[in-house]
């Protein structure tokens, strides 16, 4: 491969004759990308076969990530950065009268993901890489992803997300390695001429899993991990009664998009297929290459260990069963001690509607030798219940795997799994003592928590170059390898020059976000105003409500007051909602009607403008992150099961304005009360006042500059159509404000009063936000996979 520019310009001109019949003047930009990324990928694929034979020679432990999601983002800058080639290939290119941002612009936003869940999963396998450790994931090859979100006329439209338009240029097909994963038909049960019960799957309906592999590259170093993206296809073995056409078409379905429709019937059916899918075809193929390497599958929960990234993975427990008692032939108590030995299960939420339950029938009808699997497990479960807590009828029937005509997959998870771990302190001790109080009773051991952490290469180093280049002069740059050294920087916190380059940079950015939130929105935004940002998936938990809230107050306070003054603040949202979520989308209509109504009145757009960028991803989280002036992150407390966008803002200097809820708790901690604020009941009073009648009548009617805010829901506000929010006001006020919005705001807005007053005095402002930065190395991914590497995984470095 290249070692310079002149051999990359050498190679690069070549293939793009060779590919494309052209000369480099006459080749399509579309052209050179392409040819491009395959290079990158060519290079990054050199060690993958040694890495490979190195993990087989001395017989080296491997983790499997197993996740519906992997929000990875763009590749190309990324890999050329952690390849060390990103200057060369740039300068080459540069020779060439090529401007590598262009080539840079035409990659999609790989659509494998949908928010947080799959952008953690995306940093783990950055820093999993980087530290030479031995970490692959697994997850389905969507065609579509989520989908991409559209504005019109405030409204949210969906529409097909075409991310692999232009192809993806990172995978490389492996049909030979595709596998045979089966559905519906029947079991029939007859004995072999041992006499051993056999488990025939008749009248199933075969699918080819077919994988594509994309290699994982570390920063400046030799490991290549690989993620692979299972893709269905229709199998040669048709089914007997069915329409072949009928059978493609289903069959093209599963890997359609991410999190299908679950409103219907068919759509919930979907989701359990993609489930199934891809963890059965992930497990066969890690056997099949366990096998390659070892003589049986004895040890094989010693050398391979997997993480099942929240609940939707949990059905690989029952399918191992499957594959070691039915392929295999192993008894179940061997089975079980492999299965229950393989598996680590992270929890990502405590809402009770997001822990998947799944009806029995459905599993009875698409999976039946798996639901007889389960069937055996809860069988066994509850017995072990019973020498537990005999004398605890309750508990016995509240911890069941299947109960109430539903199998319940957290409770399958806990029970098949030898880890069960939170992703932030306050979530995991809520798991313990509430959630999952009965299965910590039961399983103490197994508890821990692994606080959520992102790649602080991606989202500090290659995003925000300026602040990569203070870092440098000050601190050195080998944060870029020991996030932890970022403490370094309190050293500087109080430095006049440094806090005026910090400033500089900060100014910097958020001129950048204002061309793009023109492109974007063709919205003018003041450079010098606050930058106050919520960006994350809207839920009625996570409250973007309480912040359009806030705007429809501070509206009231400027028409009624002539001598109001604040300092000019742009409020940005930025998030997508599920399409069949009416209350979400009602709330992006509201944000737009509130933008719409003051961005063009003089007297309000002098104090506050209203942003909402369409089509939130990874890509616009770059620009976002680092230009931020105020991360909200205002969930109700006790709700949010960490977040790691709230981490990402805090590497680029942001102030955290939040509630004590999530990781919000320990940067709180890690940072200092005076370089945050924090506001808002906390997790142990919001329960309390789910507990002691909370009567948000009573609540709302004792604020009256609430009250007004909350009725003028009901009226045509500011040109909307006669009760266009009716639905949001009946969430507050019928559903009792179960989210305790109107708890918290009058917190809220004298959080807001906080922030103009720090925002005053600059020296103070910037000290804050370098603390910020210096104490944010707590939150790196790299740190965070040592932990489950040490404690969980047991895996170690290959270098």
């Amino acid at each position: 491969m290249f070692q310079n520019k002149h051999e990359f310009k050498r190679d690069f001109i070549q293939r793009i004759e060779e590919t494309y019949g052209r000369s480099i003047a006459q080749s399509h930009k579309t052209e050179r990308y392409m040819v491009l990324g395959e290079m990158v990928r060519d290079y990054a694929s050199i060690h993958w076969k040694a890495n490979k034979e190195r993990i087989a020679d001395v017989q080296a432990k491997q983790m499997y990530y197993f996740s519906m999601e992997f929000l990875i983002g763009r590749l190309l800058t990324s890999n050329l950065m952690n390849l060390g080639i990103y200057d060369i290939v740039k300068d080459g290119l540069s020779e060439l009268s090529i401007d590598i941002n262009e080539l840079e612009l035409l990659e999609s936003d790989a659509g494998l993901g949908n928010g947080g869940l799959g952008r953690l999963a995306a940093c783990f396998m950055d820093s999993l890489a980087s530290l030479s450790l031995p970490g692959h994931g697994i997850t389905l090859r969507y065609e579509y992803g989520l989908f991409q979100q559209k504005i019109i006329n405030g409204y949210q439209v969906e529409v097909p997300d075409q991310w692999l338009r232009l192809g993806n240029v990172w995978e490389i097909r492996k049909p030979k390695h595709a596998i045979d994963v089966k559905f519906w038909g029947r079991i029939e049960m007859r004995k072999d001429e041992k006499g051993e019960v056999v488990f025939d799957h008749v009248d199933a309906e075969h699918v080819l899993a077919v994988p594509y592999d994309m290699p994982v590259v570390g920063k400046d170093t030799d490991q290549t991990n690989t993620l692979r993206l299972w893709s269905a296809e229709a199998s040669d073995v048709l089914p007997k009664n069915k329409d072949f056409r009928q059978y493609i078409s289903e069959v093209n379905e599963i890997c359609q998009n991410v999190y299908p429709d679950d409103s219907t019937e068919y759509g919930r059916f979907l989701r359990l297929k993609q489930q199934y899918f891809f963890v059965s075809a992930g497990l066969q193929a890690l056997i099949k290459a366990h096998l390659r390497v070892y003589p049986n599958l004895d040890t094989f929960h010693e050398k391979i260990v997997m993480q099942l990234n929240d609940t939707h993975p949990i059905l690989a427990i029952p399918e191992l069963m499957r594959i070691l008692m039915d392929d295999f032939h192993y008894k179940w108590d061997v089975a079980w001690n492999i299965v229950s030995h393989s598996f680590a299960y992270t929890n990502h939420t405590i809402l009770s509607e997001a822990l998947e339950r799944w009806p029995v029938q459905y599993i009875q009808a698409l999976l039946p030798r798996i639901y007889m699997i389960i069937e055996e497990i809860n069988r066994r479960f509850i017995n072990e219940l019973r020498l537990k807590f005999p004398n605890d009828i309750t508990k016995q029937n509240q911890m069941k795997i299947i109960k109430d005509g539903q199998v319940h997959m957290a409770h399958l998870g806990i029970a098949g799994s030898f880890s069960i771990n939170g992703v932030a302190k306050l979530h995991s001790d809520i798991l313990k003592n509430d959630v999952l109080k009965d299965f910590y009773d039961l399983y103490p051991e197994k508890f821990n928590n692994k606080t959520n952490g992102i790649t602080h290469r991606r989202w500090l180093t290659y995003t925000n170059p300026q602040l990569h280049a203070l870092l440098k002069d000050t601190i050195g740059d080998d944060y870029v390898f020991e996030p932890s050294k970022l403490e370094a920087l309190m050293d500087f916190v109080d430095d006049d020059g440094v806090q005026q380059w910090f400033l500089k940079i900060k100014q910097e950015r958020k001129n950048i976000l204002v061309d793009k939130i023109k492109e974007w929105t063709g919205i003018d935004v003041d450079p010098k105003s606050i930058f106050d940002v919520h960006a994350k998936r809207l839920h009625a938990y996570k409250r973007q409500l309480l912040n359009a809230l806030y705007i429809m107050y501070l509206i009231n306070e400027i028409e009624a007051d002539p001598d109001f003054d604040m300092h000019p603040t742009t409020f940005i949202f930025a998030a997508k909602a599920a399409p069949s979520y009416y209350f979400a989308k009602k709330v992006i209509k509201l944000i737009h009607v509130l933008a719409d109504y003051v961005n063009d009145n003089e007297q309000l757009n002098r104090f506050i403008k209203v942003v909402f960028i369409p089509n939130y991803n990874v890509s616009v989280a770059e620009y976002l992150m680092n230009a931020a002036d105020v991360s909200k992150q205002i969930s109700t407390a006790g709700k949010e099961a960490s977040g790691t966008g709230n981490m990402k803002f805090m590497m680029n200097g942001a102030l955290t304005v939040g509630t004590l809820d999530g990781a919000n708790v320990e940067i709180d901690q890690q940072a200092g009360r005076e370089n945050t604020v924090i506001f808002g009941l906390n997790a142990e009073e919001a329960f309390a006042h789910g507990r002691n009648g909370y009567d948000v009548f009573e609540v709302v009617n004792a604020q009256p500059k609430l009250k007004k805010v909350i009725e003028s829901l009901l009226t045509p506000l500011y040109g909307a159509k006669q009760n266009e929010f009716k639905v949001i006001y009946d969430e507050l006020m019928y559903r009792n404000d179960e989210y305790l919005l109107a708890a918290d705001f009058e917190a809220f807005v004298e959080a807001h009063q906080e922030v103009q007053r720090r925002y005053q005095d600059k020296a103070y402002w910037a000290k804050m936000c370098l603390s910020n930065i210096a104490k944010s190395g707590y939150f790196s991914s790299d740190r965070t996979i040592m932990q489950y590497a040490d404690d969980i995984w047991k895996i170690l470095p290959l270098q």
